[in-house]
Protein backbone atom coordinates (compact mmCIF):
# COMPACT_ATOMS: atom_id res chain seq x y z
CA UNK A 1 0.00 0.00 0.00
CA UNK A 2 2.82 2.37 0.90
CA UNK A 3 4.64 1.75 -2.39
CA UNK A 4 1.44 2.42 -4.37
CA UNK A 5 1.10 5.74 -2.57
CA UNK A 6 4.72 6.67 -3.28
CA UNK A 7 4.74 5.77 -6.99
CA UNK A 8 1.48 7.62 -7.69
CA UNK A 9 2.29 11.08 -9.07
CA UNK A 10 0.94 13.93 -7.00
CA UNK A 11 2.04 17.16 -5.38
CA UNK A 12 5.26 15.61 -4.01
CA UNK A 13 6.24 14.34 -7.46
CA UNK A 14 5.45 17.69 -9.04
CA UNK A 15 7.65 19.41 -6.48
CA UNK A 16 10.50 16.90 -6.96
CA UNK A 17 10.32 17.44 -10.74
CA UNK A 18 10.36 21.20 -10.24
CA UNK A 19 13.44 20.85 -8.03
CA UNK A 20 15.08 18.64 -10.66
CA UNK A 21 14.78 21.43 -13.17
CA UNK A 22 16.80 23.73 -10.92
CA UNK A 23 20.52 23.43 -10.38
CA UNK A 24 21.49 21.46 -7.23
CA UNK A 25 18.25 21.71 -5.22
CA UNK A 26 16.88 18.15 -5.49
CA UNK A 27 18.38 17.02 -2.18
CA UNK A 28 17.07 19.93 -0.06
CA UNK A 29 13.67 19.77 -1.78
CA UNK A 30 13.34 16.03 -1.15
CA UNK A 31 14.68 16.52 2.38
CA UNK A 32 11.88 19.00 2.98
CA UNK A 33 9.29 16.61 1.57
CA UNK A 34 10.58 13.83 3.82
CA UNK A 35 10.50 16.14 6.84
CA UNK A 36 6.77 16.56 6.25
CA UNK A 37 6.34 12.79 6.22
CA UNK A 38 8.35 12.47 9.43
CA UNK A 39 6.18 15.10 11.11
CA UNK A 40 3.04 13.23 10.03
CA UNK A 41 4.53 10.03 11.45
CA UNK A 42 5.27 11.65 14.80
CA UNK A 43 1.85 13.31 14.96
CA UNK A 44 0.06 10.02 14.34
CA UNK A 45 2.36 8.01 16.63
CA UNK A 46 1.93 10.61 19.37
CA UNK A 47 -1.83 10.16 19.34
CA UNK A 48 -2.56 13.62 17.97
CA UNK A 49 -3.80 12.01 14.77
CA UNK A 50 -6.70 10.44 16.63
CA UNK A 51 -7.58 13.78 18.18
CA UNK A 52 -7.54 15.54 14.81
CA UNK A 53 -9.57 12.75 13.21
CA UNK A 54 -12.22 13.23 15.91
CA UNK A 55 -12.47 16.97 15.20
CA UNK A 56 -13.58 17.45 11.58
CA UNK A 57 -13.21 21.24 11.74
CA UNK A 58 -9.49 20.92 12.50
CA UNK A 59 -9.06 18.51 9.59
CA UNK A 60 -10.98 20.89 7.32
CA UNK A 61 -8.76 23.81 8.33
CA UNK A 62 -5.62 21.73 7.64
CA UNK A 63 -7.04 20.64 4.29
CA UNK A 64 -7.89 24.21 3.27
CA UNK A 65 -4.44 25.46 4.32
CA UNK A 66 -2.76 22.69 2.35
CA UNK A 67 -4.96 23.32 -0.67
CA UNK A 68 -4.21 27.04 -0.53
CA UNK A 69 -0.47 26.40 -0.44
CA UNK A 70 -0.65 23.91 -3.34
CA UNK A 71 -2.73 26.40 -5.32
CA UNK A 72 -0.14 29.12 -4.72
CA UNK A 73 2.72 26.83 -5.80
CA UNK A 74 0.79 25.55 -8.82
CA UNK A 75 -0.12 29.01 -10.08
CA UNK A 76 3.48 30.18 -9.65
CA UNK A 77 4.69 27.20 -11.69
CA UNK A 78 2.11 27.94 -14.41
CA UNK A 79 3.03 31.63 -14.56
CA UNK A 80 6.81 31.10 -14.31
CA UNK A 81 7.60 27.53 -15.38
CA UNK A 82 11.04 26.19 -14.52
CA UNK A 83 13.34 26.05 -17.49
CA UNK A 84 16.90 24.90 -16.96
CA UNK A 85 19.68 27.18 -18.12
CA UNK A 86 23.33 26.26 -18.44
CA UNK A 87 24.47 29.40 -16.63
CA UNK A 88 22.04 29.03 -13.75
CA UNK A 89 23.59 29.66 -10.34
CA UNK A 90 21.68 29.26 -7.08
CA UNK A 91 21.58 32.16 -4.66
CA UNK A 92 22.75 31.51 -1.14
CA UNK A 93 19.93 30.40 1.12
CA UNK A 94 18.02 28.78 -1.72
CA UNK A 95 18.65 25.33 -0.24
CA UNK A 96 16.78 26.41 2.89
CA UNK A 97 13.97 27.87 0.82
CA UNK A 98 13.58 24.65 -1.21
CA UNK A 99 13.65 22.53 1.95
CA UNK A 100 11.05 24.73 3.65
CA UNK A 101 8.80 24.65 0.58
CA UNK A 102 9.15 20.86 0.48
CA UNK A 103 8.22 20.63 4.15
CA UNK A 104 5.13 22.72 3.45
CA UNK A 105 4.17 20.71 0.35
CA UNK A 106 4.12 17.41 2.23
CA UNK A 107 3.49 18.72 5.74
CA UNK A 108 0.37 20.64 4.70
CA UNK A 109 -0.81 17.87 2.40
CA UNK A 110 -3.85 16.42 4.17
CA UNK A 111 -3.63 13.30 2.02
CA UNK A 112 -0.25 12.46 3.62
CA UNK A 113 -1.72 12.90 7.09
CA UNK A 114 -4.84 10.91 6.24
CA UNK A 115 -2.75 8.11 4.73
CA UNK A 116 -0.69 7.88 7.90
CA UNK A 117 -3.81 8.09 10.05
CA UNK A 118 -5.60 5.37 8.09
CA UNK A 119 -2.64 3.14 7.25
CA UNK A 120 -0.27 3.02 10.22
CA UNK A 121 -2.75 1.94 12.92
CA UNK A 122 -3.91 -1.02 10.78
CA UNK A 123 -0.46 -2.58 10.99
CA UNK A 124 0.16 -1.93 14.68
CA UNK A 125 -0.31 -4.85 17.05
CA UNK A 126 -1.12 -4.08 20.69
CA UNK A 127 0.19 -7.54 21.73
CA UNK A 128 3.59 -7.09 20.06
CA UNK A 129 6.73 -6.57 22.20
CA UNK A 130 7.14 -2.98 20.93
CA UNK A 131 4.71 -0.31 22.13
CA UNK A 132 2.18 0.75 19.48
CA UNK A 133 3.67 4.26 19.05
CA UNK A 134 7.11 2.74 18.36
CA UNK A 135 5.56 0.38 15.80
CA UNK A 136 3.92 3.34 14.05
CA UNK A 137 7.21 5.24 14.04
CA UNK A 138 8.99 2.23 12.51
CA UNK A 139 6.28 1.85 9.85
CA UNK A 140 6.37 5.58 9.14
CA UNK A 141 10.16 5.48 8.75
CA UNK A 142 9.91 2.61 6.26
CA UNK A 143 7.36 4.62 4.26
CA UNK A 144 9.49 7.77 4.48
CA UNK A 145 12.55 5.85 3.27
CA UNK A 146 10.53 4.56 0.28
CA UNK A 147 9.42 8.12 -0.45
CA UNK A 148 13.03 9.30 -0.30
CA UNK A 149 14.20 6.73 -2.84
CA UNK A 150 11.37 7.45 -5.29
CA UNK A 151 11.46 11.25 -4.90
CA UNK A 152 15.24 11.33 -5.41
CA UNK A 153 14.84 9.19 -8.54
CA UNK A 154 12.09 11.49 -9.82
CA UNK A 155 14.05 14.67 -9.02
CA UNK A 156 17.40 13.54 -10.41
CA UNK A 157 15.71 11.72 -13.30
CA UNK A 158 13.91 14.88 -14.34
CA UNK A 159 17.19 16.77 -13.98
CA UNK A 160 19.05 14.39 -16.28
CA UNK A 161 16.28 13.99 -18.85
CA UNK A 162 14.77 17.46 -18.91
CA UNK A 163 17.89 19.64 -18.57
CA UNK A 164 18.92 18.59 -22.07
CA UNK A 165 15.45 19.35 -23.43
CA UNK A 166 14.43 22.89 -22.36
CA UNK A 167 11.15 22.77 -24.30
CA UNK A 168 10.16 19.50 -22.65
CA UNK A 169 11.24 20.87 -19.26
CA UNK A 170 9.05 23.93 -19.80
CA UNK A 171 6.09 21.68 -20.66
CA UNK A 172 6.67 19.33 -17.71
CA UNK A 173 6.99 22.30 -15.36
CA UNK A 174 3.67 23.67 -16.58
CA UNK A 175 2.13 20.20 -16.28
CA UNK A 176 3.42 19.96 -12.68
CA UNK A 177 1.95 23.39 -11.93
CA UNK A 178 -1.36 22.34 -13.45
CA UNK A 179 -1.31 19.12 -11.40
CA UNK A 180 -0.72 21.05 -8.17
CA UNK A 181 -3.49 23.49 -9.09
CA UNK A 182 -5.95 20.68 -9.90
CA UNK A 183 -5.13 18.87 -6.65
CA UNK A 184 -5.73 22.12 -4.75
CA UNK A 185 -9.05 22.76 -6.51
CA UNK A 186 -10.14 19.15 -5.82
CA UNK A 187 -9.27 19.58 -2.13
CA UNK A 188 -11.22 22.86 -1.96
CA UNK A 189 -14.20 21.27 -3.74
CA UNK A 190 -14.12 18.27 -1.42
CA UNK A 191 -14.30 20.56 1.60
CA UNK A 192 -17.05 22.74 0.13
CA UNK A 193 -19.21 19.75 -0.80
CA UNK A 194 -19.18 18.33 2.74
Amino acid sequence: MSILFVITPGADWAYAISAGLKHRVVIPAVGGLLSGHLIATMVVAGGVGTLVANHPVTMSVLTMAGAGYLLWLGINMLVSPSTPRADEVQASGSWKRWALKGLCVSGLNPKVFLLFLALLPQFADATAPWPVPMQMIALGLVHTFSCGVIYLLVGFGSQVVLRTRPAAAHLVSRFSGAAMTLIAVALFAEQLLR
